[in-house]
């Protein structure tokens, strides 16, 4: 018996035929992805408004999870920049324990998804709103970087959380440009374009931070510029993982913070089951979609307690992953055990990192993620999605994620709900029926007569709410007291409440008018539908005929009998 329960890590199954040179590819495909997350890591918490070592720990935390549970051969998981606009809001709002509670319940819902098979309908996202929040996120994430780019100071001012409000801020305070802070981030940026000119396996991120690192000691140690501001300015750095401990979950909070865990469950739902799909184009293997967002929940769950942010899966380092070898998820293991021994034994080393640093590598993934490209292509794309794209866009930017997925889904599913009726097509017959019209063969038969005050109404599409009125329209519009009305419904897949409701109505007035009902052609599922809701005893088993001969003949019996 085949089990409810769609879980199947695929570690387990990787493990059955692994040998010692797939641990071998594994192994340097995990040193080198820790190596490129560490970096990301880092700049990923700080950005988020959490101190550094927090990053890394929701990259070994999660990321462990995320590889021993996951339903991907080479997902890597960990905190990723779509994360870093929510995670700033909440705990400029409700403070680190209120993130707590937020991923923890976002952690819950991922569960939920992959325990109720969701995994597949996550996929049905509109594309024009991924890319609308997607590159709304990039603005949204360079926008916060301006200040630690241009070494910007604020004299005390805090830092507005909305997109229009931080702008204003910089404007007033752009006397304050420390110039170092520009050189240190326009060279960051420049050493990571180039860098895949000379070496495709050595992340430029990586080799920025290093070398912006020592060329900003060694300024400091022999030149006297302390103007460049490092992490260790900021932040006192722990090398070591935090206990654990459960946040108290007031429920006040909980209801409050319920909208953030639905938009960080989303959110990371939809980039995980992403870069699954896109690992898989590049593997040729298939991920499985419940199992990977259980794993992502579980990942969830368990990081804020040790002091961790939410994760989902990482599409640039799945793909770094991908291309130096890795093909199962002990790679993803190994990377979160290089991470961690980085933690414990270098972290101190990172309170050398130059802030405007990091800020340039930000900027650089701000820019990657923008999809600038897509976005623009997309702007030639029908009216409905270009609407769609830039109204998810803007109320990203503008407003927050959150606003911009509920808005954005909702509108998606008026435009997708329009187009299907539109689809829906009601037409009406008096006279005959060509056979020649029904399929795209001409079938040489004789054209079905109707009989006189017989007419025949033709649905073509789902009969739902959406096209229930439009019915409900066409019978007003022609005005005409038939003697007998045949509903075609072999075109119809589906039929809802409203489309019953509407159904029963136009059966009841009908039969005051003395007007006599047949179905003819409904499918299967159709029929199911309409005799559960009792439909049948109001029109009658013997008037639901099979196909339109056997409607025009039960028609024609009917006409004579009157």
């Amino acid at each position: 018996m085949k089990s409810k329960l769609d879980f199947h890590p695929k570690l387990f199954s990787a493990l059955k035929a692994y040998t010692k040179a797939d641990f071998t590819t594994d192994l340097m495909a995990g040193i080198i992805v820790g190596i490129v997350a560490l970096p990301l890591a880092i700049a990923f918490g700080i950005a988020s408004g959490v101190s550094p070592e927090k990053g890394i720990v929701t990259a070994i935390v999660a990321g462990f999870l995320i590889s021993l549970l996951g339903g991907s051969k080479v997902q890597i998981g960990g905190p990723t920049g779509a994360f870093i606009v929510i995670i700033y809001g909440i705990i400029q709002e409700y403070g680190v324990e209120g993130l707590m509670v937020a991923t923890l319940m976002a952690g819950v819902l991922l569960v939920v998804l992959g325990v109720f098979r969701l995994g597949t309908v996550i996929k049905f996202i509109p594309y024009p709103i991924i890319v609308g929040f997607t590159s709304g996120i990039a603005v949204t994430i360079f926008t916060t970087q301006i200040a630690d780019v241009f070494g910007l100071r604020f004299g005390g001012e805090a830092i507005p959380g909305d997109f229009i409000g931080k702008w204003m801020l910089y404007a007033r305070h752009f006397d304050t440009v420390n110039w170092w802070n520009v050189v240190v981030s326009l060279l960051s940026i420049g050493i990571i374009a180039l860098t895949p000119k000379f070496s495709k396996k050595i992340p430029g991120s990586l080799v920025a931070i290093v070398v912006v690192t020592l060329g900003a000691y060694f300024l400091k140690l022999y030149g006297g510029v302390t103007a460049i501001d490092t992490i260790g300015d900021r932040f006192s750095i722990q090398s070591q993982l935090p206990g654990a401990a459960v946040p108290a979950l007031d429920w006040e909070a909980v209801k409050n913070l319920f909208p953030v865990a639905v938009t960080i469950a989303v959110l990371g739902a939809i980039e995980s089951l992403l870069s699954a799909t896109v690992a898989d184009g590049v593997i040729g293997d298939r991920h499985n979609s419940n199992t990977e967002l259980i794993a992502q929940g579980v990942a969830n769950i368990v990081s804020p307690i040790f002091g961790g942010i939410p994760a989902t899966g990482a599409i640039a380092r799945t793909m770094t992953n991908i291309n130096n070898g890795g093909r199962s998820p002990v790679a993803g293991i190994v990377h979160a055990a290089v991470l961690l021994l980085i933690l414990v034994f270098l972290m101190p080393l990172a309170k050398y990192i130059p802030m405007a640093c990091l800020a340039g590598v930000l900027v650089v993934v701000s820019y990657n993620m923008s999809g600038w490209r897509t976005f623009k292509a997309l702007l030639r794309n029908p009216k409905a999605d270009v609407t769609v794209l830039l109204i998810t866009f803007f109320l990203t930017v503008i407003f927050d994620l959150t606003v911009a997925i509920e808005v954005g889904l909702l509108i998606a599913c008026v435009l997708f709900m329009k187009r299907v009726m539109e689809t829906t097509e009601i037409s009406v017959i008096r006279d005959e029926i060509d056979p020649n019209l029904e399929s795209d063969l001409e079938v040489h038969e004789e054209h079905l007569m109707l009989p006189r005050g017989v007419e025949v109404y033709e649905i073509n599409g789902p009969y739902f709410f959406g096209i229930a009125t439009k019915f409900e329209e066409t019978m007003a519009q022609l005005g005409d007291r038939p003697k007998i009305r045949i509903i075609r419904m072999r075109r119809v897949p589906f039929i809802d409440s409203t489309g019953i409701h509407n159904l029963t109505n136009l059966c009841e007035m009908s039969q005051k008018e003395k007007i006599h009902i047949i179905l003819s052609g409904v499918n299967e599922k159709v029929h199911a539908a309409l005799q559960k809701s009792g439909f049948y005893e109001l029109l009658g088993a013997e008037n639901i005929c099979s196909n339109i001969n056997e409607a025009v003949a039960k028609a024609r019996e009917r006409i004579q009998q009157v």
